[in-house]
């Protein structure tokens, strides 16, 4: 008989021959090798549940790593969370707030037809403090207050093409409560440039795309 340690631990019986061993020992040997052998049943079973784990776990971190803005599901306008600073499109159809309920403070666009939200995962993709929001005659421009590389700034969003902009880096002082025109074009604000808040009128220029409710006339 030849007694040694196998790869993983585990002390092992090898036998060359039965009749080596008495009759009374046979059973003593067969036991130990059984004893051997889920020994090492249960150890293997034991590094593949902890390799299986560890795999979950970096599977789980990667996904909230990679895990993008979540987009509200629910159809109901309020929750249990703190919603506020409202703002209404000039066709009183949309309405844009801040909202906490996805854990963070989330600009949340509602469709009062439809009875929906809509997506604007573009806007709350950076994860900077949003705040004040103003929207344009249907809704498809919205601005609001933003965390610029901390500073307080001043974002466009157009939902037409689902592209944010800062439309406020040209003014160095601070700026605050922005308000957008009905056709989009202009936005107001306050700003601090002269050490007390005054305030300002953006021009976003003639070649901006109107808001316009739909069918409405446009002269050549």
């Amino acid at each position: 008989m030849l007694d040694h340690p196998s790869q993983e631990g585990i002390f092992c019986v090898e036998i060359s021959s039965w009749e080596e061993y008495p009759q009374g020992e046979v059973g003593r040997v067969t036991a130990q090798k059984g004893k051997s052998f889920f020994l090492f049943f249960a150890r293997c079973w034991q590094m593949q549940a902890l390799r299986t784990a560890l795999a979950l776990v970096s599977l789980l971190l990667l996904w909230g790593c990679n895990r993008g803005p979540t987009a509200i599901q629910t159809a109901e306008l309020n929750s249990r969370f703190t919603e506020d600073q409202p703002a209404i499109s000039g066709d009183g159809e949309v309405v844009a707030f801040i909202t906490n309920r996805n854990g963070s403070a989330q600009l949340a666009v509602y469709d009062l037809e439809r009875k929906q939200f809509l997506d604007v995962s573009a806007i709350n993709a950076s994860g900077n403090l949003i705040a004040t929001p103003s929207l344009s005659r249907t809704g498809r421009y919205i601005v609001y207050m933003v965390n610029d590389q901390g500073r307080p700034a001043i974002a466009l969003y157009d939902q037409a093409i689902e592209q944010v902009e800062i439309v406020s880096r040209q003014y160095r002082s601070w700026v605050r409560n922005p308000q957008i025109s009905p056709d989009g074009r202009y936005i107001t604000f306050e700003t601090a440039r002269r050490g007390q808040w005054d305030v300002e009128i953006l021009d976003r220029g003639p070649n901006v795309e109107p808001d316009l409710a739909d069918g409405t006339v446009i002269d050549p």
